[in-house]
């Protein structure tokens, strides 16, 4: 089975779109930043490092420090999917931040957007 093509994408291609969604609603880069070091738990210098190496997206988190526990509690639909149903691991975690980011981009507060625990 081939690998979907995603896989291989550059994560630096994609930030830049994930960083414009979410400035054209107010929102700003250092959020974007926050929401993916809360995901994967690489510092701000490892993750500029993962943007200058042009890392693709399945190493991008096969890489990753450590992926939050919390992540789990992301639930919802996205391209037409339910993130908590998708089966495939790296494909999840695609997923995940894209639904996270759609959060930002929609107005939802970063407490709940990174399922802080009141």
């Amino acid at each position: 089975m081939t690998k979907h093509k995603i896989y291989t994408m550059s994560f630096s291609k994609v930030y830049p779109h994930y960083i414009n969604k979410a400035e054209r609603k107010g929102r700003t880069k250092e959020e974007v930043d926050e929401i993916i070091r809360w995901l994967t738990g690489y510092s701000q210098e490892e993750l500029e490092a993962q943007i200058e190496q042009q890392t693709d997206f399945e190493n991008f988190f096969a890489q990753a420090p450590e992926l939050n526990s919390s992540r789990t509690m992301i639930k919802g639909v996205i391209c037409g999917v339910r993130v908590e149903e998708i089966e495939e691991p790296t494909m999840q975690e695609i997923r995940y931040m894209d639904k996270l980011i759609d959060e930002l981009a929609k107005g939802k507060a970063m407490e709940k957007i990174l399922r802080k625990q009141t």
